[in-house]
């Protein structure tokens, strides 16, 4: 019986108009990138486990594809452990290496960084044609001095995963699924205001600042937004909007100050089509020591989805041949190829 044709499950092919619409985003990316100084590095598509796991939360992890090691990859599982069917425990033995959840760009300049990359997405998606994209901005600080105020500091990153989650689960299954991972509902209380937090930017901050008053480490996160939105509304933006939001998390354990978020404009409900954030002193787990970063990504599956929906592909080109011959014959296919030749070499697409 002959093989039925298919792919992996979770892959797909592109056709050669997707391929260009997909290049179309790649090259803007690029081009945006190099006006603003940055230079390409390529690095593998997998990782080593011990790297990885860990570092993105309980959820996170559960998102990062393991791949078997080569060869017998169950040779150094005793019978005792394989009988047990404790997958956490058995996988770190006969896997070594997974596929990256996630691929950052990186750059280091102080909270300057953050203030650039913040104008780097704005460039893009202005590029792209695509506006009014809100730029959402918190701080891993303000969320710790939150969580430290109403008596859930060792609950940070449960508090800080179910908060994340208001735009998708609403308030109700927010305070459900705190309540659920043992956060007490007298301190769910305590920051319920957060649900409903309005205002612009610097409104917001002051709020902030009175509600974070005996947290130190808090009001460090609030200076520093107060940083990022003071030299953001000096310098402008093209045409995408920045957006305070306190209850933006990201459920990545190793961000240790700003983060934010990319939205598409409200009228396109898709989600998020970037993110990133500030980690310091990641680098000290290989043992270099007090390098900080900051690191965003780009969605490009949700871009290509909302540039089709908002019709902004209509400046993309397939790359089709200027002139076609048709095969009559040996002697007629003879000459084509030698007028082919000559095309060819004039940059003629033939």
């Amino acid at each position: 019986m002959a093989q039925k044709p298919g792919i992996p499950k979770g892959t797909r092919d592109f056709s050669p108009t997707e391929v260009a619409k997909r290049n179309y985003i790649f090259s803007t990316i690029r081009q945006v990138f190099e006006t603003f100084g940055f230079q390409p590095i390529e690095t593998p598509s997998f990782e080593n486990y011990a790297t990885l796991m860990g570092k993105y939360g309980e959820e996170g992890d559960r998102l990062i594809f393991k791949i078997l090691n080569s060869g017998d990859y169950l040779k150094k599982v005793d019978d005792e452990l394989l009988a047990s069917k404790q997958s956490g425990k058995i996988t770190p033995k006969i896997s070594e290496k997974v596929l990256r959840y996630d691929a950052d760009v990186v750059g280091s300049k102080g909270l300057w960084q953050e203030v650039e990359f913040i104008q780097l997405y704005d460039a893009v998606f202005s590029e792209l044609g695509l506006k009014n994209t809100t730029i959402k901005l918190n701080n891993r600080k303000i969320l710790a001095g939150i969580a430290e105020i109403i008596g859930a500091k060792d609950k940070l990153i449960d508090f800080t995963v179910a908060l994340d989650k208001l735009d998708k689960i609403g308030e109700d299954g927010v305070i459900k699924e705190m309540v659920a991972k043992g956060i007490s509902i007298e301190a769910i209380e305590k920051v319920k205001p957060l649900f409903n937090f309005d205002g612009n930017n610097q409104e917001k901050l002051n709020q902030l600042q009175k509600l974070l008053s005996e947290s130190e480490e808090g009001l460090r996160g609030v200076e520093d937004l107060r940083f990022i939105v003071n030299n953001i509304e000096d310098l402008g933006l093209q045409s995408a909007i920045l957006e305070l939001d306190v209850t933006l998390a990201r459920g990545l354990n190793y961000y240790t100050g700003a983060i934010f978020e990319v939205e598409a404009p409200k009228s396109v409900k898709i989600g998020s089509i970037g993110g990133g954030g500030r980690y310091d002193d990641l680098t000290g787990i290989f043992g270099l020591k007090n390098v900080s970063g900051v690191g965003i990504s780009f969605g490009l599956a949700r871009i290509y989805l909302v540039l089709e929906e908002l019709g902004l592909f209509d400046v993309v080109e397939l790359p089709k041949p200027k002139v076609l011959f048709i095969n009559f014959g040996d002697k007629e296919a003879a000459y084509s190829l030698k007028a082919i030749n000559v095309l060819r070499k004039n940059n003629i697409k033939a």
